[in-house]
């Protein structure tokens, strides 16, 4: 099978390119080539998709196009010109208008209108209305098409530093700030296992629009499964959200934050998604102890690799206004 990824030098669309290497699938990447290398026995083709798709490509055959774009201009491109293969679009769970309600599915959570112009690459705000309008591009265009919106993608490579900040704060021990509630649900998937469901789509030319990603547990679980996978037995000390709001802490990402904690409740729903459809449509995930595992592994062999979150001067600073504050004796 020829399969034409649209990336695949960095994170996801690479894992995607070198495990249907590894399958024995012929593997093209269009890409600039400045983020990153392709996988081994993967040809690249230099593409810059602010510009019209080279001739090396539009002359060929592809079975299957995989394309992780947010700019509607590139996808809409890019679908004219490879509009017979079947398509497996990575969208996210950031298309979605409602994100306080659990257990939310493609077919019954509405999403944000489509954003249909090109906006800058660092508009956060409209990453999800372009990612609905590539969709419906997607949908329009291809002869056939697999919609995938993933959660958190994590693991080994993971360029947001959003899980990897735990594994490592694991393994230096010591008292931990745990954030909120731990009662509260949390939900990731390992890069690994969804390429290899992205690649199970476009083998088979799976049709529809799923939520993809891990189990839903509660954030105790998840921290407690990593520690396993790093092999340590934290202390964990549970900050309340009221507290964490009160002394600045941001949630989810940044240097400022707690990472993967969210505030409630108008969050109890963005990583509480019911993944059913996708599971019945073959997706498999692995432990979270094992994606910690290796998450530390490429950390400890990747020093410059990005991680956010505070500071630990930070975290024992906040334990300790947490212990002389009035929320402590609540």
């Amino acid at each position: 099978m020829r399969i034409l990824v649209l990336g695949g030098t960095v994170f996801l669309s690479r894992a995607v390119a070198e495990s249907a290497a590894r399958s024995g699938h012929e593997v093209v990447c269009a890409a600039r080539g400045r983020s990153g290398t392709v996988p081994e026995g993967v040809e690249l083709v230099p593409w810059d998709r602010a510009e019209p798709p080279p001739s090396a490509l539009t002359a060929a055959k592809f079975d299957a196009v995989v394309d992780v774009a947010r700019i509607p201009s590139w996808v809409r491109s890019a679908v004219a010109a490879f509009s017979e293969a079947h398509w497996v679009f990575v969208s996210t769970i950031s298309v979605y208008a409602d994100h306080g309600t659990p257990g939310g599915t493609p077919d019954s959570l509405p999403v944000l209108a489509p954003a249909t112009d090109d906006v800058e690459d660092d508009d956060s705000d409209a990453y999800g209305s372009m990612k609905v309008a590539c969709e419906e591009l997607v949908r329009a265009g291809a002869a056939s098409a697999t919609v995938v919106r993933p959660g958190l993608i994590v693991g080994p490579g993971d360029p947001s530093g959003r899980f990897s900040y735990w594994p490592r704060r694991m393994k230096a021990g010591g008292e931990i700030l745990a954030p909120g509630s731990p009662d509260d649900s949390t939900q990731v998937i390992d890069v690994r296992d969804l390429a290899d469901w992205i690649l199970h789509c476009a083998i088979n030319r799976v049709d529809g629009t799923f939520d993809a990603t891990g189990p839903s547990m509660p954030i105790s679980t998840l921290l407690t499964e990593t520690a396993s996978g790093v092999g340590t037995t934290p202390t964990w000390s549970w900050l309340p959200q009221d507290f964490l709001q009160a002394n600045d802490v941001d949630p989810w990402s940044g240097p400022g934050s707690i990472p993967l904690w969210l505030p409630r409740p108008e969050y109890d729903g963005m990583l509480a998604h019911d993944t059913t459809s996708a599971i019945a449509a073959g997706l498999a995930t692995r432990p979270i102890a094992e994606t910690a595992r290796d998450t530390l592994a490429w950390l400890q062999t990747t020093p410059d690799a990005y991680v956010t979150g505070i500071s630990p001067a930070r975290e024992a600073e906040l334990l300790d206004v947490w212990r002389h504050s009035p929320w402590a004796t609540r």
